[in-house]
């Protein structure tokens, strides 16, 4: 009787390596989410326009730390929401200068919570560039 050789105990690391190759091709054919744009497109650029005024309810902050609303200058956060009725103070809107330090805004931001603002929201500028 012949003695029994073990069997030499192969990792199938060519198996995975084609798995893996495979699964590569698939994801890169198949994974193109968006079609590109057209080339002949132009997008529309606001470089060009005028600063466009803030929302007539907005306290807009100044990058010396001044506020104003509609063109008037308010004292600070407290007489801005004394001159607001019940329902706006649900959603408050800043318009905070790009030059403003981020304490300041976070503190009036703090401010207007304190005061009884529901909401406050950031007005901030967006585009694609």
């Amino acid at each position: 009787m012949r003695a029994r050789r073990p069997k030499s105990e192969r990792e199938p690391t060519i198996a995975l390596i084609n798995i893996v190759f495979l699964m590569l091709i698939f994801f890169l054919v198949a994974g193109t989410l968006a079609q590109p744009l057209d080339p002949a497109l132009k997008l529309v650029s606001t470089a060009d326009l005028e600063g466009s005024a803030p929302p007539p309810d907005a306290l807009v902050v100044h990058p010396d730390g001044r506020l104003s609303q509609g063109g008037s200058d308010v004292a600070d956060a407290e007489s801005f929401l004394a001159t607001l009725d019940e329902p706006a103070l649900e959603t408050i809107r800043l318009v905070p200068d790009r030059e403003l330090p981020a304490a300041e805004l976070v503190a009036l931001a703090r401010d207007l919570r304190a005061g009884g603002a529901q909401r406050v929201l950031i007005v901030s500028e967006r585009g694609l560039e």
